[in-house]
């Protein structure tokens, strides 16, 4: 069987975001038949590791060659213009912001169990704690290792699988960080430069809360694939997120969706729900704005205690840790289809 017919049969196969198969969006990249031996190697233009929709592609890929009597192997990347030796990040897959519009809303908490749901699909993920007057990251995973020198690079340390880079690593125990903005600027981009971060599925970066100097330089040197906006359910939250958004739309960059974090109390005693800052306003931001609604975090003791404890909560059981499973699945496959669009739009 042919280059021709193995695309005949691949035709089949429908991309269910994208509305149509995958050879008419150019997700397919190359067919190779070797001669001798009738081996099938296909190369998909996938671009969200472990993402339950992609690995469904992935799978009805498989299965409709397998039908033919055709064990394929597969592999996936998304085809770049970019020589290697200008791509920024070259070895990270997608870089996902996560962001607020205020603080208080635990952004952070989100950012880090978000990190943790993706690498509990079994991606290869790394925390990039980009809130520099605030760093917060390393404690809530535990990372008390400070990372190494390896010649002119910074090798970040790793827990629970977690590649983690943070200001906390810089800056003495207790020290306030008193920048202005070129200075905030000037050692982002020299992080950006210096850490070697190695292979990763996704880089998630936690940015501060706001729209200042440090969203700029972030939104201006990493090639982002997409941003979390993070929110509470009441009106003050929701109209700092609001702005945020704006931001995001000002430098065209794609919003995966909106998370809801502390979202309602479950009361240990008697059961009730009770909706302490209120109810549905991240879900109403996300109507409003026409974007994905990514979930909704309840108001947990326990994310606090896995947060001051270093033990993220999204790496046990319960309701809570699935809130951020889902949330984690839902950003991955909103990932993907913001790649596979662009490999769509551009073929």
């Amino acid at each position: 069987m042919d280059e021709s017919a193995i695309r005949d049969l691949l035709s089949a196969v429908e991309d269910p975001d994208l509305g149509d198969d995958v050879v008419s969006l150019g997700l397919v990249n190359e067919v190779d038949v070797d001669d001798e031996d009738g081996t099938v190697h296909v190369s998909l233009a996938l671009g969200a590791p472990y993402s339950p929709t992609e690995t469904a592609i992935a799978e009805r890929v498989r299965s409709t060659l397998a039908a033919e009597g055709i064990d394929p192997e597969l592999s996936a990347r998304i085809p770049t213009d970019v020589p290697p030796g200008e791509q920024v990040l070259p070895g990270i897959k997608n870089v996902i912001a996560v962001a607020s519009g205020k603080g208080g809303v635990g952004k952070s908490t989100v950012a880090v169990n978000l990190a943790a749901g993706l690498s509990d699909l079994g991606a290869r993920v790394g925390v990039f704690d980009a809130d520099v007057y605030g760093p917060n990251v390393p404690r809530m995973v535990g990372a008390d290792t400070p990372p190494r020198t390896d010649g002119e690079t910074i090798v970040p340390p790793e827990q629970y699988g977690l590649r983690v880079m943070s200001m906390d690593f810089l800056t003495g125990e207790d020290d306030p960080v008193i920048w202005r903005g070129p200075m905030v600027h000037k050692i982002l981009t020299q992080l950006v430069e210096d850490v070697d971060w190695g292979e990763l599925d996704y880089l998630v970066v936690d940015l501060p809360p706001g729209t200042g100097d440090t969203q700029l330089t972030v939104l201006q040197t990493l090639p982002l694939t997409g941003a979390v906006i993070v929110t509470t359910p009441e009106d003050v939250a929701i109209d700092d997120a609001t702005k945020g958004l704006r931001m995001f739309g000002e430098h065209d960059t794609n919003v995966l969706g909106i998370a809801e974090n502390m979202s309602g109390f479950r009361c240990p005693d008697c059961g009730s729900v009770h909706d302490v800052f209120g109810e549905g306003g991240g879900r109403e931001l996300a109507d409003q704005h026409d974007l994905p609604f990514l979930g909704a975090v309840p108001l947990d003791p326990a994310i606090r205690a896995g947060g001051d404890g270093g033990e993220p909560i999204a790496f046990s059981t319960g309701e809570t840790a699935a809130a951020f499973s889902e949330i984690a699945e839902t950003v991955a496959n909103n990932a993907g289809i913001v790649r596979r669009r662009e490999v769509s739009e551009g073929s």
